[in-house]
């Protein structure tokens, strides 16, 4: 006697967790970008005598952020 499992559908799910990981991968970027910017604005809002004394230059903020947002 043979077993016909007539519940599962494996392309649809195949094509779920396909569309789920585009989504999800969707949000890890905005989230990233979001950090960035968030990150970006903080230091931006420091004084130059501030942003000294944690080692950091103007210039650097960008460099900052962005690799923050890599982490």
């Amino acid at each position: 006697m043979a077993a016909y499992d007539t519940g599962a559908s494996y392309g649809l799910q195949s094509f779920a967790g396909r569309i789920g990981a585009h989504i999800a991968n969707l949000w890890a970027v905005i989230r990233d970008w979001n950090d960035a910017r968030i990150t970006r604005n903080a230091l931006a809002a420091l004084s130059d005598r501030e942003l000294e004394d944690i080692g950091l230059a103007r210039g650097d903020i960008d460099t900052v952020a962005d690799r923050r947002a890599s982490l």
